[in-house]
């Protein structure tokens, strides 16, 4: 885990499920094959309606055209955050289009957790509703250590709330990494 993360912005609401950050239609891939793993990226938030996205100028697409990964490294989003299923692909999918960071009022536990034990992403929670302090295509720059996020548009700085015991997991890239390096497992 980098110490400071900086990158695009992508807003979204409140609700944001599993399904819609990976459909299901797209679970046919195999995350253990290198060449499949990718369609993941591809696919990551195409769920999602104009609607329930949370964004005023529309529907922008996630990762444009027949690329792979998108644009946005940080996104930032309302309440219960990975709701629904117990998808594990949900976090990999957004890994795999470039997001590093997931800041939301609220997760759904089983998404945080698999960001988290799978070393996918840095899931911020935050005290405060920042979907409206940000627009899609923001630039951020979030500093995992003071845990703060920073709108590079604005200069605003928001606290976000600390990692905690999560923390050594994220930095190690996940759980099984963090028993190895703890020599938990041989």
């Amino acid at each position: 885990m980098e110490n400071v993360i900086r990158g695009k912005v992508f807003v979204l609401g409140d609700n944001i499920d599993t399904d819609q950050i990976i459909p299901a239609e797209y679970l046919s891939y195999n995350p253990a094959d290198a060449d499949e793993r990718r369609y993941f990226g591809k696919y990551a938030l195409s769920g999602v309606p104009p609607a329930q996205s949370g964004l005023p100028e529309g529907n922008i697409p996630f990762v444009a055209g027949d690329g792979f990964a998108g644009d946005f490294t940080v996104v930032i989003a309302g309440k219960n955050f990975g709701c629904g299923s117990s998808r594990e692909h949900a976090p990999l999918a957004l890994s795999e289009a470039g997001v590093s960071v997931v800041v939301a009022q609220s997760y759904a536990r089983i998404f945080y957790r698999n960001s988290v034990n799978g070393g996918y992403l840095v899931p911020f929670e935050t005290p405060q509703r920042l979907v409206e302090k940000f627009t899609t295509g923001d630039e951020a720059e979030i500093d995992t250590a003071s845990a703060t996020l920073k709108n590079l548009r604005t200069g605003e700085q928001f606290d976000l709330s600390p990692l905690g015991d999560v923390g050594p997991i994220i930095a190690a890239g996940g759980v099984f990494e963090y028993a190895r390096e703890q020599g938990m497992l041989k």
